[in-house]
């Protein structure tokens, strides 16, 4: 508890995000493909930059999971690497960032990557703002499925009957 009650602001507003890009995905899906994207081209450069210029702040995640397994892993083998572990998965987000404005074949993969990462980062708990993963995993999952997949900026008008 003294965990959530330290990370509580940013807890907070991760899970807010998260249910608003939930229910993008179901009203308003592209938009919400579009805020995937720039949610993984900032976690891209994030990542990138803190892995390379303060490597050691990846180390805090050790004392945010709620799993033993995770948290000997960080502090072990993970510790060694954090710098090409943390550029690796950078890249991969950008890849996501940028097949998430495209259409088609490259949304659906990136789509796919997107869930995967999002549901890999579940046993980091708090830090990785659980349940805002699950909830984030779920809105990308709704997006693909109500999303047109053209480009992002093809914005189809919508028709109402009545």
């Amino acid at each position: 508890m003294d965990l959530l009650r330290e990370y509580f602001i940013q807890w907070m507003a991760s899970n807010t995000i998260a249910i608003l890009l939930l229910i993008a995905s179901f009203r308003r899906p592209k938009l919400a493909r579009l805020v995937f994207s720039l949610l993984f081209a900032w976690a891209c450069w994030l990542n990138y930059t803190t892995a390379h210029h303060h490597p050691e702040d990846y180390l805090n995640y050790a004392s945010m999971t709620p799993f033993v397994w995770v948290r000997d892993f960080i502090n072990d083998w993970f510790k060694g690497h954090i710098t090409g572990i943390i550029t690796v998965i950078s890249v991969g987000q950008g890849l996501i960032a940028l097949g998430m404005l495209l259409q088609g074949w490259w949304v659906q993969v990136a789509s796919v990557c997107a869930i995967l990462f999002l549901l890999a980062i579940i046993p980091l708990g708090i830090g990785s703002g659980f349940p805002c993963s699950l909830i984030l995993a779920l809105a990308v999952y709704i997006m693909l499925k109500k999303d047109d997949l053209d480009y992002v900026w093809k914005i189809k008008k919508r028709t109402h009957s009545h």
